[in-house]
């Protein structure tokens, strides 16, 4: 159990782990993996748990209920998106200290950014300040 949720911690695959990031996608784990494999990190990856199920509707009288009634399929929900949990073997690993405070590199040698990490640009721009990057003047 975490002290806050900017630290939190759970076995995963019967391994202590430091939570890098919950349900992500598939793309976003083979992003993270890279870069923290890259990083001398062990990282394991597992299938978030499904989300948990809607409360159960009350049943409705017979009379109503014959005339609602909807065809097969229609009350189906779509099955929910395939997305994992990534950790690291680290404990003392947390994302948000290691993208401020510049301990993350990417294969090119930038220190990984914010924008990088989320995924908004494709090369780490560590030059710029992250409070100057947004600048409209």
């Amino acid at each position: 159990m975490a002290i806050n949720k900017n630290h939190e911690f759970e076995e995963l695959n019967g391994v202590k782990c430091a939570i890098v990031e919950k349900n992500a996608s598939a793309e976003r784990v083979v992003f993270l993996k890279q870069l923290l494999e890259f990083n001398k990190y062990t990282v394991v990856v597992v299938d978030s748990p499904p989300p948990k199920p809607a409360p159960a509707a009350t049943p409705k009288p017979p009379a109503i209920a014959e005339e609602n009634t909807l065809p097969t399929g229609e009350g189906q929900l779509p099955p929910p998106p395939e997305t994992f949990t990534i950790g690291v073997t680290d404990v003392t690993f947390n994302p948000t200290n290691a993208i401020f405070g510049r301990l993350l590199r990417t294969k090119d040698r930038h220190v990984v950014t914010l924008a990088y990490w989320n995924q908004q640009e494709a090369m780490s721009h560590d030059e710029v300040p992250y409070y100057e990057t947004n600048k409209d003047d």
